[in-house]
């Protein structure tokens, strides 16, 4: 059985603590970032802690990944949402990789606030995988072997600022505004045996109570394993890192398919992106200040539940 751990603060201090049925047990110790937590608690050993509780209710949650963690994503990494972000599923052949600013890492429970000249705010569930080695060097790394690499798992959102991700092409820019990187409630650890069922999770987000995403990680193009042993070629990995592995379809974003996106390649740049706003602004998901979003990820035998995530997106203040 996974299990949660909560990053929180209560009487001033930043603490650690396993979670169960609303009350935490305090981990003895001071850990300011989630690479000292890890590397100071195996999951085995804190299976077995115990000790005096406080009700999780009164305490103030916090990022379970501290900001000192490299933050790296991948894209389209869902068949049906390559398919609505205008890719040929048949055609992209390459895992999609980019990084979002650690500082618009936030809690579960924040605000996410929606800058003044954003227009078209998206929401992006995702699964994220919290590194337990450092993986310095090219390896290759298969299923079998991946709990000697993963701790833990988060929910994640995405946020996405739209019109200034796609126009200007600026991944890292449209997905770092504070606030967009909310992850949590709880770094939900994992054993060998849970490990190898990350392939079968359900996620759902809901906006103001409606679904608009709903998947399973059986659907990831490229798995965790793989993922890993490509970025391992590419740079550096650490103990407490977070890879979160893509979002699935559901998105308010819309794009034109391939086809149409030919055709408009003939445009000039300026009538292309118009015609681009003009799509976005018609579509009535974007989120707006006052809606409020959720999102769970949970196996179907409920042996791994990441909790519940919940925004309410405000406005920037003037």
């Amino acid at each position: 059985m996974s299990l949660h751990v909560l990053h929180y603060q209560h009487e001033g201090r930043a603490r650690w603590g396993v979670v169960k049925n609303g009350a935490i047990t305090p981990i003895p110790g001071e850990f300011a970032t989630t690479a000292e937590f890890i590397a100071a608690n195996p999951v085995e050993r804190l299976v077995e802690l115990e000790g005096p509780t406080i009700p999780e209710s009164i305490v103030q949650w916090l990022s379970p990944v501290t900001a000192n963690q490299q933050f790296i994503c991948q894209g389209a990494n869902y068949r049906q949402h390559m398919i609505e972000s205008g890719m040929d599923p048949d055609v992209k052949k390459f895992n999609m990789i980019f990084t979002k600013a650690t500082s618009c890492i936030v809690a579960a429970d924040s605000p996410v606030v929606k800058p003044s000249h954003v227009r078209f705010l998206d929401y992006e569930i995702e699964l994220g995988l919290v590194l337990k080695k450092n993986i310095t060097s090219r390896r290759v790394i298969a299923d079998a072997d991946l709990h000697e690499y993963v701790a833990g798992a988060v929910i994640v959102n995405d946020y996405s600022a739209r019109d200034v991700q796609i126009p200007q092409m600026q991944f890292y820019k449209g997905k770092s505004y504070r606030t967009f990187g909310p992850i949590g409630p709880y770094l939900c650890l994992l054993n060998k045996a849970d490990v190898a069922k990350l392939g079968d999770l359900e996620l759902t987000l809901t906006v103001n109570g409606a679904v608009r995403q709903k998947d399973s990680t059986a659907n990831l193009v490229y798995g965790p394993a793989e993922t890993l042993s490509e970025l391992s070629g590419v740079h550096d990995l650490h103990v407490g890192d977070l890879l979160s592995t893509g979002t699935p379809a559901g998105c308010a974003l819309s794009v034109p398919s391939p086809m149409k996106q030919r055709l408009a390649a003939a445009l000039s740049e300026e009538t292309k992106w118009k015609m681009f706003m003009e799509i976005q602004a018609a579509r009535t998901e974007y989120l707006r200040a006052g809606d409020t979003v959720e999102a769970r990820i949970a196996s179907r035998d409920g042996s791994i539940d990441l909790g519940v995530q919940r925004n309410q997106v405000v406005d920037e203040a003037s």
